[in-house]
C-alpha cells in the first residue's frame, strides 16, 4: 500500500501564490508518474499537472504559465507551485501517483480557495 500525504492549500486572494506539497510513502518499489488533479464543486475531477520519472511534462491549458509541477525522486515528493492564481482555481486539489506495481493511489485532498 502506498499512502499520500498532502499540504500546503489555504486562503490565498486573486494573483497570490501557494505551493503544494504531496509525499508518498508505503511499499513502493518504484513511481511512474506523479501529478495533481482538481475538482471545483459541481464539476467533474480533472488533471491540472503531471510528471514523469524521466521528468516530462503535462499542463491543463488553463494552468499553464502559471503553474509549475516538480518532484524529488530521492523523497518521493512532488510539489505544484501555482502563482497568479484565479478565483477559477478554487477548488480540492488532489495528489495522484501511479506506482509500478501496486497501481495509482490518491491523496485526501487539500482546499484551495482564491477569493478576495
Amino acid at each position: 500500500q502506498v499512502q499520500l500525504v498532502e499540504s500546503g492549500g489555504g486562503l490565498v486572494q486573486p494573483g497570490g501564490s501557494l505551493r503544494l506539497s504531496c509525499a508518498a510513502s508505503g511499499s513502493i518499489f518504484s513511481i511512474n508518474a506523479m501529478g495533481w488533479y482538481r475538482q471545483a464543486p459541481g464539476k467533474q475531477r480533472e488533471l491540472v499537472a503531471a510528471i514523469t520519472s524521466g521528468g516530462s511534462t503535462n499542463y491543463a491549458d488553463s494552468v499553464k504559465g502559471r503553474f509549475t509541477i516538480s518532484r524529488d525522486n530521492a523523497k518521493n515528493t512532488v510539489y505544484l507551485q501555482m502563482n497568479s492564481l484565479k478565483p477559477e482555481d478554487t477548488a480540492v486539489y488532489y495528489c495522484n501517483v501511479m506506482e509500478s506495481s501496486w497501481g495509482t493511489y490518491w491523496g485526501k485532498g487539500t482546499l484551495v480557495t482564491v477569493s478576495s
